[in-house]
């Protein structure tokens, strides 16, 4: 008979998970930069990027918390969001509305991570891992931030660039 699944499972699947996407981010996030036309939108970009090796430092942490290694099982949902951006890039290189795709897909990204980290910090929080909830928590801050600015950057300027083309 197989063995009753837990919320423990959950969380450490959830977790594998989330570590795989960050990784995963961490590696487009220079081809995005370099497609970027703006200069802000470029800065974001190096911006996130520096935040996300700290975040796969507290995911490991966090690991370390629940005491596991430090695994990544490959992200499905990850994987379809940058295959998107992807071709976002591919399709709109070189006209005035690529930067507004890319901040849409950035935007994507951010959205997956922000419920990703909701959902870890509460079952943390259920599990009693009261030192992953403050990683988790940090993270999930850095997240909703990033995708405020990314709003503020299309609504500032990349929007009315691709509209105006």
């Amino acid at each position: 008979m197989a063995k009753e699944k837990t919320l423990e499972d959950l969380f450490h699947d959830t977790l594998k998970d989330i570590y795989y996407a960050e990784r995963k981010i961490l590696k487009t996030l220079p081809k995005m930069q370099r497609a970027a036309q703006s200069d802000e939108l470029k800065a974001a970009f190096e911006k996130h990027r520096e935040e996300t090796e700290g975040q796969i430092e507290r995911l490991q942490q966090v690991f370390e918390i629940f005491g596991k290694p430090a695994r990544g099982k490959t992200c499905d949902a990850i994987e379809g969001i940058i295959s998107e951006g992807e071709e976002i890039m591919d399709e709109f290189k070189g006209t005035a509305a690529l930067d507004a795709g890319l901040i849409s897909s950035a935007q994507a990204v951010e959205h997956y991570e922000i419920t990703r980290y909701g959902t870890l910090r509460r079952w943390a929080q259920e599990l009693g891992l009261k030192d992953a909830v403050a990683l988790l928590e940090q993270t999930l801050e850095e997240e909703s931030k990033t995708d405020a600015d990314l709003t503020a950057l299309a609504d500032a300027s990349a929007n009315q660039r691709a509209k105006a083309a």
